[in-house]
C-alpha cells in the first residue's frame, strides 16, 4: 500500500490504534467477494475521490505555468512550485484536524459526506467559466484549491477508518479488506490523468477541473445510496470523547489557528519570510512544520511521562520523521518538476499525434498494482529465511531506489541540454525506481510507527508521522521552483546526491538504531 500515504496512516490507525472497534458490518457478512457489502460502497467513493484528486494534480502546475493565451495562469516555476507544494502539504496536514473532527462531533459517516461535497465544490469553483470572467482566474483557482484541502482532510482519513470498523472481528481478513479498498485508490489514480489531461490539456483547462469534480459528484451519489450497506461504521463520534470536550472543541482550534497566525506574523515582522509571495508563505509553512515537531518530540522527550525503552523508540521515530521528509520531497517531485519535464522536454509524438505530458502520471500507479504484490510476497519471504531488511534498512533502500530514479533524469537532462528532446522511456525508468523506493519504504514507516509508539499515544504519534509527509511535499515544490532557475542536470544531480547520501548515512546508523527499537523489527 503505497499510493496514497494518507489512506496507510488511516488504515494503520484503524487496525492498530481502535483493535476490533464497535458497530460495523457483520461477522460474516460476505456479500461483496467474500467481504462486507459495505467495503463495495467505500472502494467507489475512494476510486471516485483519488480520481479528482489525481486528475487535478495530474495538470495543476501545467495549468498554472502555462501562457494565458493558453488559458493557462502564466505563472513561472517558482510560484507555481510553491503554489502546488502548498496545496499537496495542505492536502495531508488537514487529515489531521479532519479525523479530530470526525472522532469529536459528528462521525466518520457524515465526514466523508460532507468531504466529499466539498471537494466536488471546489473543483467546480476552479471549472465555471461564469466564476471566472466575473472574478477574474485567481480568486476562484484559490478558493476551489483551499476548498479541495479542507474537503480531502475530511474524507481521506476518514474513509479508511470505516474500512477498519466493517471488521469487528480484525485479523487477516481485514488486512485483506484495506488491501482491495487499496485498489480502488490506484484504479482511480490510473484513470484520472487519461481523462483529465486529455480533456485540460487538448481542450480546456476549466474542462479538465471540470472533470475531476464530476468525478467526485458520482462518488458522493454511490456513496449515499451505498449508505444503507455500512450499518453502524461511523455513524456516531467516538463514545470516549465527552460532551464537554465536544463543545470545547471549537475553542481549542480557534486558539491554534491564532497562534499560527501569530507565529507566521512574527516570522513577517522579523522579515524571515515574505508573506505576499506563495514562496515566501512555502517558506512559513515548512518553518512552522519543523517547529511543530520539534516542540512535540522535545515536549515528549522531557515530560511525556515516557520510560526510558519508550524514550529510545521515540528518538528512532524523530530520525525517521527526517528521513521520510527527505523521500517525500523527492518523491513528490513526480507532478511538479518531472510533470515539467514531461511537458517541455519530452517526445511525446505518436503516429503523428501529441500525447499529453500528464498521461505519464499514470505509470507509477501502473507499477504499484504490478509491484505490490511482488513485494508483499518478497518481504514474507526473506522473514521466513531471517534475512529480511530490518525497517531501518528498508528505509535506507527506499532512498536509494529515489535517488537511482533521479540519476536517470540527469541522463535524461544532459540529453535534453543537447537539443533534441528524449523519449519518455527516461520517465518511465525514474517512475520504476521511484515505485521501487516508495514500495520499500512508505508502508514500512507507518507500520513501524505503529510498533515502536508507546500504545496510549499511537493516533497522535501517527499524526505527527503525517506531518513528514507533508513536510516532504512542501519541500518538493519549493525543488520544483528551481525548474527554470537551475541547469537541469545540476537540479536532479542534487536531488540524486541528496537522498542516496541520507540512504547511505541511514544504512550505517541502521545497526545501532535497530538496538535503539528495543526488540521491534
Amino acid at each position: 500500500m503505497t499510493k496514497d500515504p494518507t489512506s496507510e496512516f488511516a488504515s494503520a490507525s484503524a487496525a492498530t490504534v481502535a483493535g476490533a472497534p464497535s458497530g460495523g458490518g457483520a461477522p460474516q457478512d460476505t456479500a461483496f467477494f467474500g467481504h462486507p457489502r459495505g467495503l463495495a460502497t467505500l472502494f467507489f467513493t475512494e476510486m471516485w475521490e483519488r480520481f479528482s484528486y489525481y486528475g487535478m494534480r495530474a495538470i495543476l502546475i501545467l495549468f498554472m505555468t502555462a501562457a494565458v493565451v493558453d488559458g493557462g495562469l502564466g505563472m513561472d516555476a517558482q510560484t507555481a512550485g510553491a503554489i502546488y507544494g502548498l496545496y499537496t502539504a495542505g492536502v495531508y496536514l488537514f487529515a489531521l484536524p479532519g479525523g479530530w473532527v470526525a472522532d469529536r462531533l459528528f462521525g466518520q459517516r457524515r465526514a466523508v459526506l460532507w468531504g466529499g461535497i466539498i471537494i466536488a465544490l471546489g473543483h467546480f469553483t476552479m471549472a465555471v467559466p461564469a466564476l471566472t470572467l466575473a472574478l477574474g482566474e485567481l480568486p476562484p483557482f484559490y478558493m476551489g484549491l483551499s476548498l479541495i484541502v479542507l474537503g480531502t482532510g475530511l474524507l481521506k482519513p476518514n474513509i479508511s477508518t470505516m474500512v477498519g470498523e466493517l471488521y469487528p472481528e480484525g485479523g487477516a481478513r481485514r488486512d485483506a479488506g484495506f488491501s482491495i479498498f487499496y485498489m480502488g485508490i490506484n484504479i482511480g489514480a490510473f484513470a484520472a490523468p487519461l481523462i483529465t489531461g486529455y480533456l485540460g490539456e487538448k481542450v480546456n483547462w476549466h474542462l479538465g477541473f471540470g472533470a475531476a469534480g464530476v468525478g467526485m459528484v458520482l462518488g458522493v451519489i454511490q456513496y449515499m445510496h451505498g449508505d444503507r450497506h455500512l450499518g453502524e461504521a461511523g455513524l456516531k463520534p467516538n463514545a470516549a470523547y465527552s460532551d464537554a470536550t465536544a463543545r470545547s472543541s471549537p475553542l481549542i482550534g480557534v486558539g491554534l489557528v491564532s497562534v499560527l497566525a501569530l507565529f507566521m506574523l512574527m516570522l513577517q515582522a522579523f522579515g524571515v519570510v515574505d508573506l505576499t509571495t506563495a514562496v515566501g508563505v512555502a517558506g512559513a509553512g515548512g518553518i512552522i512544520i519543523v517547529s511543530l515537531a520539534l516542540f512535540y518530540f522535545g515536549y515528549m522527550f522531557v515530560a511525556g511521562g515516557l520510560d526510558a525503552v519508550e524514550k529510545k523508540r521515540l528518538g528512532v521515530i524523530a530520525v525517521l520523521f527526517v528521513f521520510s521528509a527527505l523521500f517525500w520531497s523527492g518523491f513528490e517531485q513526480a507532478g511538479s518538476s518531472l510533470n515539467l519535464f514531461a511537458e517541455r522536454l519530452t517526445e511525446r509524438v505518436i503516429l503523428g499525434w501529441e500525447m499529453p505530458a500528464s498521461w505519464l502520471q499514470s505509470v507509477n500507479s501502473i507499477f504499484i498494482i504490478a509491484l505490490a504484490p511482488v513485494f508483499a510476497w518478497l518481504w514474507v519471504w526473506l522473514s521466513r529465511r531471517k534475512a529480511e531488511p530490518s525497517s531501518p534498512a528498508k528505509f535506507a533502500l527506499g532512498l536509494v531506489f529515489l535517488g537511482l530514479g533521479f540519476l536517470v533524469m540527469v541522463g535524461a537532462s544532459v540529453r535534453s541540454e543537447a537539443g533534441a528532446q528524449v523519449l519518455p522511456t527516461w520517465l518511465i525508468l525514474t517512475y520504476l525506481f521511484h515505485t521501487i523506493g516508495e514500495l520499500c519504504l512508505s508502508p514500512v514507516g507507518l507500520s513501524t510507527v505503529t510498533k515502536l509508539a508507546p500504545h496510549r499515544m499511537v493516533g497522535q504519534m501517527m499524526g505527527v508521522w503525517f506531518m513528514s509527509i507533508s513536510l516532504g511535499n512542501l519541500m518538493a515544490g519549493q525543488v520544483a521552483g528551481q525548474f527554470e532557475r537551475l541547469p537541469l542536470p545540476q537540479l536532479f544531480g542534487a536531488v540524486a546526491a541528496t537522498v542516496i547520501l541520507s540512504g547511505i548515512v541511514l544504512a550505517v546508523l541502521a545497526k545501532p538504531i535497530r538496538k535503539l527499537m528495543s526488540g521491534v523489527h
